[in-house]
């Protein structure tokens, strides 16, 4: 049941479809996304339940098979174009072997209800492989032209690490809003972004942006004290569930916990998305 204090809720992060059954880490095929969606209909009954006004919704991923993902970018454009409250992000790649989907993703990116483009480096690729980069000049370039977002998945270690991801920040973000996923992933990551960079390239004027999913008890409370600290950064944080991987009502709750019920929850769960994605 939707309650009075979930009204006008905007969630950053959420992926649509499901995805096949894979045997991870050498195990049994399993689908731990118990909650992933396969239809727009399911996904709006979702967004119902929650009282969430507004979401960004991107493919699904994880098995290392990025064709299935590939494959959800003409749904999540039809979920856009279906429900006012929807708001698409594409699957993209860095990797060489997938530069023609990639491009194929991109010339969608002008679709009315596009709103970012997503990029993770955890089915291959890095940021400093020159193979990749064609890929990452094409999917920044669509960004900038478009007006749209580049996602990116954060976690620590390997390519996804914040010393790794954060080359992006520095070379593509002064005229390109890059929204850093799960600030910056686990404890090394929450201590690099909040402790180290993400204020630095505040006042440096990149255009960067992040969400809490995922993170550690500590990380939320933490930059929200940080954020009065610096006097900084409150319009550069936001609300994400990351459905099905994470998990609506805890996301939300530790979220309120760290932001309270005045200005600073106003701009994380509702308003800095408006702003972000051009609802207002």
């Amino acid at each position: 049941m939707t309650t009075g204090r979930r009204q006008r809720v905007h969630d950053a992060h959420r992926h649509l479809g499901v995805l096949p059954a894979h045997p991870f880490y050498g195990g049994p095929p399993v689908n731990p996304d118990t909650t992933a969606r396969a239809t727009i209909a399911e996904l709006v009954a979702d967004l119902d339940r929650e009282g969430t006004e507004a979401a960004l919704v991107i493919p699904n991923y994880g098995v290392p098979d990025p064709t299935a993902s590939f494959a959800l970018n003409e749904l999540v454009v039809e979920a856009a174009q279906t429900d006012e409250r929807i708001r698409a992000g594409l699957w993209t790649s860095p990797r060489p072997q997938d530069a023609v989907a990639t491009e194929k993703a991109l010339a969608l990116a002008g679709e009315r209800g596009v709103s970012a483009l997503k990029l993770s480096f955890l089915l291959g690729g890095r940021v400093t492989d020159e193979a990749c980069r064609p890929q990452l000049d094409a999917i920044f370039a669509a960004a900038r032209q478009h007006g749209l977002v580049v996602h990116v998945h954060t976690s620590p270690g390997a390519a996804s690490d914040l010393d790794e991801v954060g080359l992006l920040v520095d070379e593509y973000a002064d005229d390109v809003a890059v929204h850093l996923v799960h600030m910056g992933g686990g404890m090394s990551g929450h201590i690099k972004l909040v402790g180290q960079r993400f204020f630095a390239w505040v006042a440096a004027g990149k255009r960067v942006y992040t969400d809490t999913s995922w993170a550690i008890g500590f990380a939320p409370r933490w930059f929200a004290a940080e954020i009065e600290r610096h006097g900084a950064g409150h319009d550069r944080l936001l609300f994400a569930s990351d459905q099905p991987w994470g998990d609506f009502e805890g996301e939300h709750a530790r979220l309120a916990a760290a932001t309270g019920d005045g200005e600073l929850a106003d701009l994380v769960f509702r308003r800095n998305f408006e702003q972000l994605h051009r609802l207002t």
